[in-house]
């Protein structure tokens, strides 16, 4: 196995594949800025490839270092007791990979405040930055 990283950006998943755009986006936006880096998605449900699967191939692929990055806003009931089952379980079945669980994405200190900025531009209203 090499050492090499790589991430999956794991969602909820949806019926409608447009639903994935924002993550697609995402995995595209990281491969561009860390060319070195694999960047894979992951669902939970409705969508493919599974989590189960994706580490599957990355480890088949020889990757050492898996953060699973989920693209949740908050951490609830599928990030306390789903993924948790589900990482145990990609551990157990590939002892030869690091794998780790990132907080949920929208709980990083960045994208709240990019959200914040969000919001605030579609209200019309001006910051007290500017």
């Amino acid at each position: 196995m090499s050492d090499a990283h790589a991430v999956v950006l794991f969602g909820h998943g949806a019926r409608d594949p447009e639903w994935a755009r924002p993550m697609q986006r995402t995995r595209d936006h990281l491969r561009t800025q860390a060319p070195g880096l694999r960047v894979e998605l992951a669902f939970l449900e409705f969508m493919t490839p599974t989590l189960e699967d994706a580490i599957a191939a990355l480890a088949r692929d020889g990757m050492r270092h898996i953060t699973v990055v989920p693209m949740f806003i908050a951490q609830g009931g599928h990030l306390k007791s789903d993924v948790p089952r589900l990482l145990a379980s990609a551990r157990a079945l590939h002892p030869g990979c690091e794998i780790t669980l990132a907080p949920a994405v929208g709980e990083a200190d960045g994208v709240i405040a990019a959200m914040a900025r969000y919001a605030l531009g579609c209200s019309g209203v001006a910051s007290a930055a500017d």
